[in-house]
Order: structure tokens, then C-alpha cells, then sequence
């Protein structure tokens, strides 16, 4: 398992509206203070099995509010 570089964020911004979902809500909050984390690491870090990571993940990518780099998800810009 190689380890990745994250760059955690000096301040945290709004969530979006959009997001209604608690579990979503808590994941972009993650990957915006955290700088980005693979699912594996999201699911161990929230406590979340990883098929619920997976929807949440696959979900806000769906709606551009997160970007796949490699394994690794990262807030979309």
C-alpha cells in the first residue's frame, strides 16, 4: 500500500446546498479538510462499510462536487 500526499485545507468553505444527505454532507467535509483520501481511508476514517462509501462517492462525482485523481477523491474546483 503506497501512501498518498494529502494537503489539508487552512479553511473549510460552505457545503453546498445541494447535498442533502448527511453521509454526503460528512464525506465532502472530509475530503475538504483532509485535501483528498482514497475510499479505502474514507470508509475507515467515517466508520462507513465501503459500498456506502461507493454511492456517497459515486454520487457527488455524478454531481461535480468531487474529482477522481488516480484512487484518491479530491473536492472538485
Amino acid at each position: 500500500m503506497t501512501s498518498q500526499t494529502h494537503h489539508p485545507a487552512t479553511q473549510i468553505g460552505p457545503v453546498p446546498d445541494n447535498l442533502e444527505s448527511a453521509r454526503a454532507k460528512l464525506v465532502y467535509i472530509y475530503l475538504e479538510a483532509s485535501g483528498g483520501a482514497t475510499a479505502d481511508e474514507l470508509g475507515e476514517f467515517l466508520s462507513m462499510k465501503q459500498i456506502n462509501t461507493l454511492s456517497v462517492l459515486n454520487s457527488l462525482s455524478k454531481n461535480g462536487y468531487v474529482e477522481q485523481s488516480g484512487s484518491e477523491y479530491v473536492v472538485a474546483n
